[in-house]
């Protein structure tokens, strides 16, 4: 019974020593070009961009997880809202709204064949800056996928999409009558993200 628990501990003590070989930890930046909009509305898109850092933890050579902070400038162009001009005379105006966001993301890699990644993972988004006249919710979640591609130097190509699910606009971007609106009343934020990272340290 003895050399049973014996055998029982050296296997866990060798397995746990080979976890620890493989795993490692990577510092990086990343930053690229933002393409957002709201949903439910009216507009354009917004090209502005994104820059951050994150910590690139490898588990085991296909699977690593990745912890970022993020800041986001996001938005939408030419949104159209009503406006009085105290003239009892509702006109149609268009605005761009800009969003920054400074996001949390808990991100999930794994890696197939010669550098080719699959990315998804949750965010949660703070809102630190913005034009809006009112704000509905000052934060925001989100779930991040994408794809990527690393070269053996650690420099990757990334394209993502985060999609949020919170409403971001308050109600008085609309009229205060129900006959007619110029977007939804469930507006959430859309982010295309189109850039690259810098992993140091290169080849696992």
């Amino acid at each position: 019974m003895k050399y049973r628990n014996l055998l029982i501990a050296a296997t866990a003590i060798f397995a746990f020593q080979q976890a620890g070989a493989q795993t490692s930890f990577k510092p990086g930046l990343r930053g690229g070009f933002s393409f957002s909009t709201i949903s439910e509305t009216r507009s354009s898109y917004k090209t502005d961009f994104y820059i951050g850092a994150f910590g690139e933890i490898n588990i085991t050579k296909k699977y690593a997880l990745q912890p970022e902070i993020t800041y986001s400038r996001q938005g939408s162009d030419n949104v159209g809202y009503y406006f009085n001009d105290n003239t009892q005379t509702e006109i149609v105006k268009s605005r761009d709204l800009q969003m920054g966001y400074l996001s949390f993301t808990l991100l999930n890699k794994l890696t197939f064949g010669p550098g080719i990644q699959i990315q998804f993972g949750p965010a949660v988004d703070v809102l630190v800056n913005d034009n809006l006249d009112k704000v509905a919710m000052y934060n925001d979640l989100a779930f991040i996928s994408g794809i990527a591609y690393r070269l053996p130097s650690g420099l990757t190509f990334e394209a993502r999409l985060k999609k949020g699910i919170l409403d971001v606009f308050d109600s008085s971007y609309y009229n205060d009558r129900n006959d007619y609106y110029l977007f939804g009343s469930y507006n959430t934020n859309v982010n295309f993200q189109l850039g690259l990272s810098y992993a140091f340290g290169g080849k696992k």
